[in-house]
């Protein structure tokens, strides 16, 4: 059986909303101008410092936008999501087969562990794989190979399982099989430039793909 790393934002839960308020209340508290949501759709999955660092040129200016996105969600962001209709029954279906599940996020590790001991199949997670508070780990090639590492395992006997263009980079990285899912942020045009060997349009497809 593989072991199978699944992203979180976009993937496993639809955290638009506690993402983007975040967003907002730590721009608001730097004095910059909040973009549309359209715009503000585009912050997840990246790493945050990606995101603000373009927008503050004080390396210190970006710990401290950090620190207020971080306080919003430690008090009301981590909780603002929805589980994707169906992904609950495929991590059972998965966990059944006799797969190894993990989450593999931009998310900081402390929030994304929060999130998941939360979600009605948390418990099936071997581990939870986020972001290091400082940023040295963050990009999702470095939380793959962390994941790897604490797994002891291949990367080709691996899939990671994402909704943008930084999981299936991450992936192809390490040579590692993956699969582009539909239902999140990225979009298929996206999931497609970025080299997804797969995509998946519902929840129900991924131990299709993963047997195939």
């Amino acid at each position: 059986m593989a072991t199978v790393f699944f992203d979180m934002d976009g993937t496993l839960i639809d955290s638009a909303v506690g993402i983007t308020r975040c967003v907002e209340h730590a721009l608001v508290k730097m004095g910059l101008p909040v973009p549309p949501q359209s715009e503000l759709r585009r912050w997840i999955g990246p790493a945050l410092r990606t995101s603000f660092g373009p927008l503050l040129d004080d390396p210190q200016d970006v710990e401290q936008a950090v620190l207020h996105y971080r306080d919003r969600f430690e008090s009301d962001g981590w909780a603002e999501h929805e589980v994707y209709a169906g992904i609950g029954e495929t991590i059972e279906a998965l966990h059944a087969a006799g797969h190894r599940l993990a989450v593999v996020t931009a998310k900081n590790e402390p929030h994304a562990r929060k999130i998941a001991a939360h979600l009605p199949f948390g418990h099936r997670f071997d581990d939870i794989v986020g972001a290091t508070l400082d940023g040295r780990i963050s990009h999702k090639d470095q939380l793959i190979a962390e994941a790897l590492r604490r797994f002891d395992v291949a990367a080709g006997e691996c899939w990671m399982i994402g909704d943008r263009r930084m999981d299936i980079e991450g992936a192809r990285h390490h040579g590692m099989r993956n699969v582009g899912v539909l239902w999140g942020f990225g979009g298929e045009a996206e999931l497609r430039e970025a080299g997804a060997l797969h995509l998946a349009a519902a929840p129900g497809e991924l131990q299709g793909l993963l047997a195939a």
